[in-house]
């Protein structure tokens, strides 16, 4: 059996997006969100690949992005100030913007997991 060192890596890194989650006023959807790719990439790497448990989180991750998308859109049309200033969220725009990254980035490593999943998965 091969493990995939990156999809270890950025399970390692998905955690720890997950528990400095838990610094936010609200934590446990980010927790479960960050954990669960966690846990697909670490399933993944040992392989247990779960193509549908990946779609599902895919889909959980598009409704989600869809029901900020407007904040998201009204953060770019102010110019997109900056969203890094302050580790608090001062701004409603500021939350917004960071979640729908935060959707973002989670979004686009299931897709990478779906487009470099193993030969064997791909039937």
């Amino acid at each position: 059996m091969r493990i995939n060192v990156w999809a270890l890596a950025l399970a390692a890194l998905f955690v720890l997006f997950a528990f400095v989650q838990l610094n936010d006023a609200d934590p446990w959807p980010w927790f479960a969100l960050y954990m669960l790719v966690a846990a697909l990439l670490v399933a993944s790497a040992l392989g247990y690949y779960r193509a549908w448990a990946i779609y599902a989180g895919l889909a959980v991750i598009a409704i989600w992005m869809v029901s900020i998308l407007p904040e998201f859109i009204r953060w770019v049309r102010m110019g997109m100030p900056s969203i890094t200033g302050k580790m608090k969220a001062t701004e409603p725009h500021i939350e917004y913007a960071r979640e729908f990254l935060g959707l973002l980035l989670s979004g686009i490593t299931l897709g990478w997991m779906l487009w470099k999943r193993p030969s064997s998965a791909k039937k």
